[in-house]
């Protein structure tokens, strides 16, 4: 299994904004998070990873594309109704 490097929700930026507490159910951003952490499976991503006992641990998938739909979602937002 590839090691990734650990995230939390719960942690706190410099700005002071908990990433949990921005995922509001009801918005775009919870139904993204829901649909990416219970039913994406994302284990298909883990066999490009090549640093299972060596290496710095890499960033989970789940967070990379949970980033990538968010920005998609945003822009196709914007285009639509902008």
């Amino acid at each position: 299994m590839p090691r990734f490097i650990p995230y939390n929700y719960q942690q706190d930026t410099m700005v002071v904004i908990n990433f949990d507490d921005q995922i509001l159910p009801g918005t775009f951003e919870h139904a993204l998070h829901y649909l990416i952490e219970c039913k994406v499976d994302l284990s298909k991503f883990h066999g490009a990873y090549r640093n299972t006992h060596e290496g710095r641990p890499v960033i989970d998938p789940a967070i990379l594309l949970n980033w990538i739909m968010k920005q998609e979602g945003l822009q196709f937002t914007f285009e639509t109704f902008g």
